[in-house]
């Protein structure tokens, strides 16, 4: 793990630990490492991920080498607050896409992951409305594992068209392992941004800022997909809930 991040503030969260920073803070780290092409990954920790570490040690130890893991979901900013008794922000995802949409100067982009039809949404977007972001290329792997001689092309493309950042869309616990495997031989700042593309795109609705605020953007997502998500949130948000009573309150 690159020691960068042994220099920064965190806090354990069952067993994965999440850096404590500002959202202003965040954005400043990556633009510098991404200015330094620097090989780094960054993580953002919800609940569905938190769980996902719980159960799987590998995974958790794939996420604490991150060189950073940024509190998404609104639960975890707040239990860290808690924990830290010190006021947390969120630093979801779709909002740090946005802040590196803005940005005053030139931001070089890729994207891994996704699909074609949420990349040229997301293009057009970026062409209308960020015009100094340069998409500089983009790869919708398949659905199934990679051989060895696949991947080391995929790297070796996105190293020739030499991106600042790499979006990287494949989903949780995917993309963090793929980011993991492969920022050893990515000269750019690897992030794992989920379902933020689609978002960002145009192609899916966010929730209204209220429920984000009050915690309830799960059940925003849940009314819209629900055969797909209802076990991820309603399942997995119990567990979480359970998990932090029994490693916080019955101490």
């Amino acid at each position: 793990m690159d020691n960068t991040r042994i220099l920064l503030s965190q806090s354990q969260l069952m067993n994965i630990s999440i850096n404590t920073l500002s959202y202003q803070q965040s954005i400043d780290r990556v633009m510098e490492w991404a200015k330094e092409k620097r090989k780094a990954y960054i993580c953002f920790a919800n609940v569905h991920m938190s769980v996902e570490a719980y159960r799987n040690q590998r995974y958790a130890q794939i996420i604490n080498k991150a060189n950073l893991v940024l509190p998404d979901g609104k639960p975890i900013a707040i239990v860290n607050s808690w924990l830290n008794k010190k006021s947390q922000e969120r630093i979801s995802g779709m909002d740090f896409l946005e802040s590196l949409l803005s940005q005053s100067h030139p931001v070089r982009l890729f994207i891994y992951g996704s699909t074609e039809e949420v990349i040229e949404a997301f293009r057009n977007r970026v062409k209308n409305q960020h015009p100094h972001i340069n998409i500089v290329g983009h790869i919708c792997p398949p659905f199934r594992a990679l051989t060895a001689e696949e991947s080391e092309q995929d790297n070796a493309n996105i190293n020739a068209v030499n991106p600042d950042i790499v979006l990287v869309a494949l989903g949780c616990p995917k993309q963090e392992k793929w980011m993991a495997k492969h920022t050893k031989d990515i000269n750019a700042v690897l992030l794992g941004i989920g379902a933020a593309l689609e978002v960002s795109s145009g192609r899916r609705k966010r929730a209204p800022l209220w429920m984000q605020q009050a915690s309830l953007e799960w059940l925003f997502r849940l009314v819209q997909e629900p055969r797909r998500l209802f076990k991820r949130y309603l399942v997995t948000n119990t567990f979480f809930m359970y998990l932090l009573v029994k490693h916080y309150l019955l101490k």
